[in-house]
């Protein structure tokens, strides 16, 4: 075999395979150096390359700063965009951000870039992965048939998942596979639908994986998972009858009120039973964090608190209120929860007024709001107390912009620090990311029955994610007592269609807020539009710098970056109106 020096091209730019690792147990590895074919060559080889394909998962290449464009969250494109998250932090400060925010975004733009070349890195990854796999069966088969087919399975369910994510937020794509040549590579057009593609990957991945783990090993790719993934696939397609089938088979016999919703942000309770597809994360031996959750580590708690960095991705005031629950404990769907708002502490201006501000711990919320935000007046895990201002980022001399208000669900207990995060930089920790998981595929499912008629099949479904937040236990205040008037009730009945239909998209909107999908499912519902203006209104009231937010068609997608463009020699068309 000629000898060669194997090139990951991110798309239209060349850059070295590393043998990456990107999480706990089998993906825990150092990054290596740049390797030629015969060194990848045979078993360990392909296993080797294939767990390079998996460590894109977290998003990173290569060093920790910069890659939060590619976070496996997708907190930028799926939060920030959304009535559910603001950038936070200081305007100044990753200012392409806001662009993206405010749907006001270039095709320069850093995050659209960095989302790019990472993906294709992931897929060009699982190509190579692929090919080596196809020499060694035609040749020494130093691999079994069994293994060599879970092996094609998990490579192109990877590979699926890679250009789902490009084709969710650019549309317009080239494809490439493993009988892509790099000559080729480079001038492939982006004029053809990826989806086909994606769908075929999935449909090999479900007929080559088991329905377990492989060795039990948390984070890799199964059955299930493809099943999952597929049915997301066609949902988004509107195939309900098809996602349907899939997504019960994944959901089996199983009880989700049996497994705590807590549980899903806990660093000691990873690879559980909800877990479907997880980006897996580790502080590596040397205590470097490039294997960590370098994409979401700017989220979080800012100033005096143990974390001191960084202050971005705040929810936003709107997504709060949504919480609220009326005298049933229901959510209120026809958008009442705006109504005389909970703010905090945002409104005063005094600085003895803010000093002195006092929880109202009797507000009615659903208690799944202190599992996913920060408040002032409530304990924040094990830190004590969340104070507000000091542990948020404040314009200067001003209040935070962002609102007052901190995420939780990238956070990790400060008794875990020394365990789970760089040395020096709490901020880079190795909590999982789950990308899918199980109360999604129900609340997916409840979707497919509603909109095939079926109403009391949706009820279950959905009735089964709030009985278990209803088991949530009591967050409290500094001094012990409850925080809120906890409650949260399952529905009695859907009356009509459009009562089942608002309750599921408000279900998850409560159920997975901060976890990547706001903005993506509020564009297949075809509703973006309504929902951003809506928003801009009632937030902008508030935080005048939201006001003039506003969603127009073009924004379902975001431009191809102009970096790839000029690369392509004219291969690559920018998406219209861009």
């Amino acid at each position: 075999m000629k000898k060669r020096t194997i090139l990951l091209y991110s798309l239209l730019g060349l850059t070295t395979l590393g043998m990456f690792g990107c999480g706990k147990g089998f993906l825990e590895k150092n990054p290596q150096g740049e390797l030629i074919e015969e060194q990848i060559e045979g078993k360990k080889g392909v296993e080797a390359t294939l767990i390079g394909a998996y460590a894109i998962m977290n998003g990173n290449i290569s060093g920790t700063w910069g890659n939060y464009g590619s976070a496996p969250s997708q907190w930028i494109f799926g939060e920030i965009t959304s009535d559910n998250a603001h950038k936070g932090s200081v305007i100044t400060d990753q200012p392409n951000m806001n662009m993206i925010e405010s749907f006001t975004t270039i095709s320069s733009n850093d995050n659209l870039s960095t989302m790019w070349q990472v993906y294709y890195e992931g897929i060009l990854r699982t190509n190579t992965t692929l090919r080596l796999l196809k020499q060694d069966q035609a040749g020494g088969k130093t691999i079994k048939a069994e293994r060599a087919k879970e092996i094609e399975g998990e490579a192109k369910l990877l590979r699926a998942h890679y250009y789902f994510f490009l084709w969710r937020i650019f549309k317009n794509v080239p494809y490439v596979d493993e009988n892509t040549s790099i000559d080729d590579a480079k001038v492939v057009k982006n004029d053809k639908d990826v989806q086909p593609m994606i769908e075929s990957d999935l449909k090999v991945a479900i007929a080559n994986l088991p329905d377990q783990k492989i060795n039990g090993e948390g984070g890799r790719m199964d059955q299930r998972t493809a099943k999952a993934y597929l049915g997301k696939l066609y949902l988004y397609q509107k195939k309900y009858t098809e996602a349907l089938v899939l997504f019960k088979d994944v959901i089996g016999s199983r009880d989700i009120t049996t497994m705590p919703f807590q549980d899903n942000y806990d660093v000691n309770k990873e690879n559980g039973p909800e877990a479907l597809l997880v980006a897996k994360h580790a502080i590596n031996p040397d205590g470097g964090g490039d294997n960590a959750n370098v994409g979401d580590m700017l989220s979080g708690l800012n100033g005096t608190n143990p974390v001191g960095c960084c202050g971005f991705y705040q929810p936003s005031i709107d997504l709060v209120n949504a919480y609220k629950v009326d005298a049933n404990g229901l959510p209120m769907l026809d958008d009442s929860y705006r109504t005389n708002p909970y703010t905090s502490d945002i409104l005063l201006t005094d600085k003895t007024a803010i000093a002195n501000y006092k929880l109202d711990v009797n507000l009615r919320f659903d208690p799944r709001l202190d599992y996913t935000v920060g408040r002032r007046g409530v304990n924040f895990l094990d830190y004590g107390e969340f104070p507000g201002d000091a542990w948020l980022r404040p314009e200067e001399g001003s209040r935070p912009h962002g609102g007052p208000f901190t995420g939780i669900k990238t956070m990790i207990p400060k008794s875990q620090h020394a365990a789970h995060t760089q040395a020096g930089a709490a901020y880079v920790t190795d909590l999982d990311v789950n990308i899918i998981r199980l109360a999604d595929v129900i609340l997916m499912a409840a979707e497919c029955e509603v909109e095939l008629g079926n109403l009391p099949n949706a009820l279950k479904y959905v009735n089964s994610i709030r009985l278990r937040a209803a088991k949530l236990p009591t967050k409290t205040t500094g001094g012990g007592v409850a925080a809120a008037k906890y409650e949260v009730k399952p529905y009695l009945a859907f009356t009509s269609p459009d009562q089942a239909r608002k309750a599921v998209r408000f279900e998850r909107r409560l159920e997975l807020a901060m976890e990547g999908h706001r903005f993506f499912d509020l564009v297949r519902w075809g509703i973006a539009k309504e929902v951003i203006a809506n928003y801009a209104k009632f937030e902008g009231g508030i935080l005048p710098v939201f006001k003039s937010k506003a969603y127009a068609d073009k924004n379902a997608y975001f431009p191809i970056p102009q970096e790839e463009i000029n690369k392509s020699n004219g291969s690559l068309t920018q998406n219209q109106g861009y």
